[in-house]
């Protein structure tokens, strides 16, 4: 079986994002599913996907401190700064991070660790709502 849906996420702020429920439910094909793979892609350049801590919101907190000290605004090298202090940032940490996953599907639901969820990392100050494109194939 093969399914494919595009999900529109809803515009949210600077910073790392649980979506994993957002997913679960743009695509309940995943229930019928025993053994297979489900692949998440994000269409933008300015935004990523990773996959952490679900628990303890400080982490992703953290994790948006790490990278804006890893990929400062304003650096007077920067030659992309037509649109924005925040873009060429954006697309550096989105390059970083990545723009797709795949987590094995078992018994119907997404075989995540105790303590894992699927982020949209957010890099943008206001980067509107996002498309990701969700395959699943399985049995």
């Amino acid at each position: 079986m093969w399914t494919q849906k595009t999900l529109q996420l809803k515009s949210r702020s600077r910073g790392f994002h649980l979506i994993t429920h957002d997913i679960e439910q743009a695509i309940p094909e995943l229930r019928r599913v025993s053994v297979g793979l489900l692949h998440v892609f994000i269409q933008h350049t300015s935004a990523s996907l990773t996959i952490n801590e679900n628990a303890d919101p400080t982490v992703r907190t953290d994790f948006e401190s790490v990278f804006n000290r890893l990929v400062p605004e304003n650096q007077p090298f920067y030659q992309h700064t037509l649109e924005g202090s925040d873009d060429l940032p954006a697309h550096i940490k989105s390059s970083i991070l990545g723009p797709s996953l795949t987590i094995p599907v078992t018994d119907g639901e997404l075989n995540l660790g105790t303590w894992q969820g699927i982020y949209l990392c957010e890099h943008r100050n206001y980067g509107g709502s996002r498309r990701v494109v969700l395959t699943l194939q399985g049995e």
